[in-house]
């Protein structure tokens, strides 16, 4: 593996170019997100991040458009043309890029799933990946039942008010 502070810089951006990052992560790995808000974000089955500090990512073009998901979160995409680029909690230093939208996703690799419990087995293919339901991470549950209620099933209807 190389040492993190040798690793080159990656950049990315959305589909028509409107709006590009430079970003410096100090690992090359990802994770798959099977829950059903960003199965509707992404319109797709999963979609793929990478996790970084937010000082690590620099907006060099543009900037996103951001959508509240929930209350303690939000989703940023291209305002011209869809492309769904980050998503981040809202108190966090840490935020999330799409792995599509980088240049060279081929450049980073997946180690997890999460969310399992909302993946769409049809279009999941065992990869020997270790997963995780989002019930069971604590710190994610936790957002939720401060924010929503102790009883707070977790997802779009909670955070639509449904």
């Amino acid at each position: 593996m190389n040492d993190p502070a040798t690793l080159p810089p990656v950049e990315g951006g959305c589909l028509c170019g409107a709006v590009r990052y430079l970003a410096r992560p100090t690992h090359r790995e990802g994770y798959y997100c099977h829950c059903r808000m960003c199965q509707l974000a992404f319109g797709n089955t999963r979609a793929t991040f990478i996790n970084l500090r937010r000082d690590e990512v620099e907006w060099t073009r543009g900037a996103p458009a951001h959508y509240a998901s929930s209350a303690f979160a939000q989703r940023g995409f291209c305002g011209r043309c869809g492309t769904p680029l980050s998503f981040e909690y809202l108190d966090s230093q840490r935020m999330d890029l799409s792995v599509g939208s980088l240049d060279e996703p081929g450049a980073f690799r997946p180690t997890s799933h999460f969310a399992i419990e909302t993946r769409v087995d049809a279009w999941h293919h065992d990869d020997g990946l270790p997963g995780q339901r989002l019930d069971a991470y604590e710190p994610i549950m936790a957002r939720w039942k401060a924010t929503y209620g102790e009883d707070v099933q977790p997802g779009v209807t909670a955070a639509r008010g449904d």
